[in-house]
């Protein structure tokens, strides 16, 4: 049985890390501090390296949330349906909806550079979305000389690109209009094979 005391404590880690990757997401890592964080959070400034050890120690902590978010949503749309197009293409967009999503625009030039401590991490998340899209695509008949993981990656890369156009301009960039027309070119390469 949880403790009130392990309670608060938990309370208070959530909201630090809310504060902290809605702060991440608009100023980046590097012009965010602890003071911001304390004063977006209620929380205390000391109680953030107590909870994280360091400010790269809360930054690996919000990434990972943020994945264990994109992971719980991409995963149910998944199951719904393993085989079906549209449930894939609603998936990805309340995936590009999530607030938690322009953080990995923005922290993705510091995943960039050689030392960045969130690199591998980076890594990993793109490893994780290729993975369950090729999962998906396996089930599925493809075009002769198509392979599951190529088109996976082809895939992921044009939600990311679609995902970065419509941050940078959401007045000119439609993202469900965007993902229908991708769902619709995939979608005809594979009626091509059915066909």
């Amino acid at each position: 049985m949880t403790t009130r005391r392990e309670q608060t404590s938990q309370e208070s880690r959530e909201l630090i890390l809310a504060a902290a990757a809605e702060l991440f997401a608009q100023k980046g890592y590097r012009q965010t501090t602890f003071a911001d964080v304390a004063e977006r959070s209620g929380i205390s400034r000391g109680s953030i390296p107590w909870h994280f050890g360091s400010k790269e120690g809360l930054l690996l902590a919000v990434l990972e949330r943020s994945v264990d978010l994109i992971r719980s949503g991409y995963a149910g749309h998944l199951e719904r349906g393993a085989a079906e197009l549209d449930h894939l293409m609603e998936g990805v967009e309340a995936l590009l909806r999530q607030p938690t999503s322009k953080l990995f625009v923005t922290l993705l030039v510091e995943a960039l550079e050689p030392d960045s401590p969130i690199r591998g991490r980076y890594v990993q998340i793109h490893d994780t979305l290729r993975e369950q899209c090729r999962r998906w695509l396996e089930h599925l008949p493809l075009p002769p000389g198509v392979c599951a993981e190529a088109l996976a990656v082809t895939i992921v890369g044009a939600v990311i690109g679609i995902h970065q156009q419509w941050l940078l301009a959401p007045d000119r960039i439609d993202p469900e209009e965007v993902l229908g027309t991708l769902g619709m070119l995939i979608s005809g390469a594979l009626l091509t094979v059915r066909g």
